[in-house]
């Protein structure tokens, strides 16, 4: 179990994920264009779980690629409603709009994992989450938003669980690491199963 593991991501919460549960590893973000990969799935009409997957597969291929010896682990999420897939709100407005279009209704945090070895993906799954938010009126979100300030433009749904964000929700079905962007227990079972990791 001398096997060499790399994280192709720069996340901040990834790697926390990955350090908490004990894992050895460097982390080597991917150099790829996702917006032009996302782009191109959506304009196919790709389901948003494929979409994610294919993100996950695609950072970890061009690491791999460099680094053929190692097993690396690509990981993305989208986050869906319906047809609709979500992106970063640009401003508070846009932010204030998408958290409103959420209001009553369920939406999903789609998070692909892949692993590879010497180029190619030796394994890959999506986890899902369903995220319902509760009934919420204009001025509440507009308090919310001003409350949490400018960070929320980094999350794609306009909230942080761990912080406030978590007030917007009437029930979450799902497990807490696919939420934070990487599906980690079916991650360890593959990684002890290939005997990357201890067993």
């Amino acid at each position: 179990m001398t096997s060499e593991l790399i994280l192709a991501s720069a996340s901040a919460s990834r790697q926390m994920l990955m350090r908490n549960a004990g894992l050895t590893f460097s982390s080597i973000p991917a150099q790829i264009d996702e917006r032009a990969i996302d782009t191109k799935l959506e304009q196919d009409g790709a389901a948003p779980e494929v979409i994610a997957l294919e993100l996950a597969k695609a950072k970890a291929i061009a690491v791999s690629l460099l680094h053929p010896e190692a097993f690396v682990i690509g990981s993305d999420q989208t986050m869906s409603l319906g047809d609709r897939i979500y992106h970063k709100a640009k401003d508070m407005a846009q932010a204030h709009a998408n958290v409103l279009s959420l209001s009553g209704k369920t939406h999903r945090l789609n998070c692909g994992v892949a692993l590879a070895k010497n180029g190619a993906v030796i394994w890959d799954t999506v986890s899902i989450a369903k995220m319902t938010v509760r009934e919420l009126s204009a001025d509440y979100v507009s308090r919310y938003l001003e409350r949490s300030g400018s960070q929320v433009l980094s999350s794609v749904g306009a909230y942080q669980l761990e912080g406030e964000g978590i007030q917007l929700f009437s029930s979450i079905e799902g497990d807490y690491f696919t939420i934070l962007g990487l599906p980690l227990l079916p991650l360890l079972a593959q990684l002890r199963e290939l005997r990357v990791i201890d067993g």
